[in-house]
């Protein structure tokens, strides 16, 4: 369970998403000041996985589409609704890269943990990204 920082926005396009990255970005570095775990490589990972969540449900989903980030001691976890609950999110198979639609596939691999669900006639597609514990240094370095 997610216990510290949620952030939320209301998205109706994707000229929206360049700002709202940046916007993440900076509450993520923020944050990890204050944390012991500080990991760039981390934060890029979930910030790819938030843009390519939230930009399927404003190419596929139904207006309005809420974003949603909660910012825990041991993840990150975003959650991204639409009201086109009866549109499951589909990923593709056996298509030509260069047509896009790898979205949902680059998600799977970029988070520990995802999946979707309907409430309240909307569809919430959600991934978290477990935080790695820091690496000790051993007496050689």
């Amino acid at each position: 369970m997610i216990t510290g920082n949620i952030w939320t926005w209301q998205l109706e396009s994707t000229d929206q998403l360049p700002a709202v990255r940046a916007e993440l970005r900076g509450l993520l570095s923020l944050v990890s000041r204050l944390e012991p775990v500080s990991d760039i490589e981390f934060e890029e990972k979930f910030l790819l996985a938030f843009d390519e969540l939230a930009s399927n449900a404003l190419r596929h989903g139904g207006r309005p589409v809420r974003a949603r980030v909660s910012f825990g001691s041991e993840g990150l976890l975003v959650e991204v609704s639409d009201s086109a609950a009866t549109s499951p999110p589909t990923p593709a198979v056996g298509r030509d890269p260069s047509q896009g639609g790898l979205g949902l596939g680059l998600v799977a691999a970029l988070a520990s943990a995802h999946g979707w669900v309907t409430q309240a006639e909307r569809k919430l597609v959600w991934a978290f990204c477990r935080r790695m514990a820091p690496r000790r240094r051993g007496a050689f370095g």
